[in-house]
């Protein structure tokens, strides 16, 4: 009876370690863009870390709005249509890719990236991604979670106040105001 005993722990304990851990949720996350403004904000436990400038679709319909998930990060993606390497300069899409489960698509068709033109940052210029300055890209990449919310809008309200309303818990009064873009920032 032992023996049985003992090997059933073993099998139950070789079980759970080759079982992956769950997917950790990134509700501590949030990215909100802002088509009217064409920006970007990145939220992290309650609070707004970064406003970026972005471009996104070249009208309006190009870049869904709703609220998405981020569900793949990839670097050094392929631009399949053009046959153009990953990490190649000639890469519209530039070197790190935030795929978003928009439309239907999963992280194959939408998302927010880099790109090979940095003089299209903060126009009405893209096919429905959201484009971003390399450097930002690489930024928010190293620092986002998958599966982190993402609610793409027009609005005039400020960031905080947006993702107040789509349920996410925003710490405290800003300590400040972005003059550039007139969101509220907290001081680190």
């Amino acid at each position: 009876m032992k023996k049985i005993w003992g090997l059933l722990i073993a099998v139950l304990l070789f079980s759970a370690a080759a079982v992956p851990p769950p997917v950790q949720a990134a509700d501590s996350q949030l990215i909100i863009i802002n088509k009217s403004t064409n920006t970007l904000a990145f939220f992290d436990n309650g609070k707004l870390q970064k406003v970026f400038k972005v471009a996104t679709g070249k009208n309006d319909s190009l870049t869904p709005e709703g609220t998405f998930s981020i569900v793949n990060k990839i670097k050094n993606r392929p631009y399949y249509k053009s046959h153009i390497p990953g990490g190649s300069k000639l890469n519209p899409l530039g070197d790190r890719w935030l795929g978003l489960n928009a439309r239907g698509t999963y992280g194959t068709t939408y998302a927010i990236h880099g790109n090979n033109n940095s003089g299209s940052i903060g126009k009405y210029i893209s096919g429905g991604c959201v484009r971003m300055y390399n450097q930002d890209v690489h930024w928010l990449f190293d620092h986002v979670r998958t599966y982190t919310k993402v609610k793409i809008l027009h609005s005039s309200k400020s960031f905080p106040v947006i993702a107040a309303s789509a349920g996410y818990k925003v710490a405290s009064a800003p300590a400040a105001a972005d003059k550039r873009t007139g969101s509220f920032f907290w001081k680190k």
